[in-house]
């Protein structure tokens, strides 16, 4: 299920919105791709993540389906990057969509059991994938599944943007835009003459 992409109008809101959960203190693997590094490694960081929405279930519901949707192979995934995370603080922080994510954790866990007798995290990965599978691909959608769709079309948008806007999935994406974000704050390179006396004359070309 890798491979998606968030549009391109979206880009903006999302650095925005990444920009802003930056500043919580409490991730434990989630990072800014584009956070001060200096800043960053004078913060502490708990050895794990405390949810600020989610039940404890619905977390790791939530880190199970972010990790099937960008799972780690030859590269790092979603669970390296920390993604449940920043999508557990990011609901947290927006009341319009606190409840399309709670009603759909329920639905996939009613679903579930109305399929296989047990919740989604108690089924084996072969139940879960063909579960997913069937929300995911429109060549094998399910009529009565539609808010499945809707709620897995949800977490896959903000698995995306939690994975490409963290340093993780930065070095992955390996976009040569970002890179004008520095870790640090560059220095001058003459720093034995601060006021930039006696330096060669620029070149003027002809």
């Amino acid at each position: 299920m890798a491979g998606q992409s968030l549009e391109r109008r979206e880009v903006l809101r999302v650095l925005a919105l990444a920009a802003a959960a930056s500043k919580f203190p409490g991730f434990s693997r989630w990072a800014l791709a584009c956070g001060h590094g200096e800043a960053e490694k004078a913060r502490p960081k708990p050895d794990r993540y405390t949810p600020q929405f989610f039940t404890t279930h619905e977390y790791a519901t939530v880190e199970k389906l972010s990790d099937m949707i960008l799972p780690a192979n030859s590269s790092p995934g979603a669970a390296e990057a920390g993604v449940s995370e920043f999508i557990d603080f990011m609901v947290a922080s927006d009341p319009n969509v606190q409840y399309r994510f709670r009603y759909g954790l329920r639905w996939l866990d009613m679903h579930a059991d109305q399929l296989h007798g047990r919740r989604f995290l108690d089924l084996r990965a072969a139940e879960q994938q063909d579960l997913m599978d069937h929300l995911a691909y429109k060549a094998r959608f399910r009529a009565g599944e539609e808010e499945g769709r809707d709620f897995f079309r949800l977490v896959r948008e903000y698995t995306v943007m939690g994975f490409y806007t963290s340093k993780t999935g930065l070095q992955e994406l390996d976009y040569p835009g970002l890179r004008v974000f520095y870790s640090s704050t560059p220095r001058c390179p003459h720093p034995g003459n601060p006021e930039h006396r006696n330096l060669p004359a620029p070149a003027i070309s002809p």
